[in-house]
């Protein structure tokens, strides 16, 4: 069976794409081959590359990308998915060939203010509703 291609879109490809592309690796296995990309490539969020590795999952040696230049390679996606603020998602390329692009918003965490803690707090908060997002989808797709 041929994998299914899945880029994952956010501002900076700092946080929340990350997040998304790590989970879909771990619970899709070898039925997708996934990237994740920023409008424009940041720097990768610590508190995120943190809270992922409290669940098991090391992202501290990704690079950052931006989607601009995967759209001028030509790469096509059989889902490209945003998962930052409506109005972001809008200033996405548009890429040939997909069958499906959808949209899950989250709260970026780049943007958070307070306390480490609580900063720690809210972004353990998006990390699992990124990862309920994930299984959520490959039930759907399983049916």
């Amino acid at each position: 069976m041929e994998k299914k291609k899945v880029l994952f879109i956010c501002i900076h490809n700092s946080a929340r794409s990350q997040m998304a592309e790590a989970f879909l690796k771990k619970y899709g296995g070898d039925r997708f081959l996934v990237e994740s990309a920023g409008l424009e490539a940041g720097t990768l969020n610590p508190v995120v590359v943190q809270v992922m590795k409290e669940v098991g999952i090391d992202i501290s040696q990704n690079k950052t990308d931006n989607v601009f230049d995967f759209f001028k390679a030509g790469k096509l996606y059989d889902y490209v998915i945003t998962v930052c603020d409506a109005a972001s998602a809008e200033r996405c390329p548009v890429f040939p060939g997909v069958s499906q692009r959808l949209h899950w918003g989250f709260p970026d965490p780049s943007s958070f203010v307070g306390g480490e803690e609580e900063i720690l707090d809210r972004t353990r908060q998006v990390r699992d509703r990124i990862e309920e997002q994930v299984k959520s989808w490959l039930t759907a797709l399983d049916r």
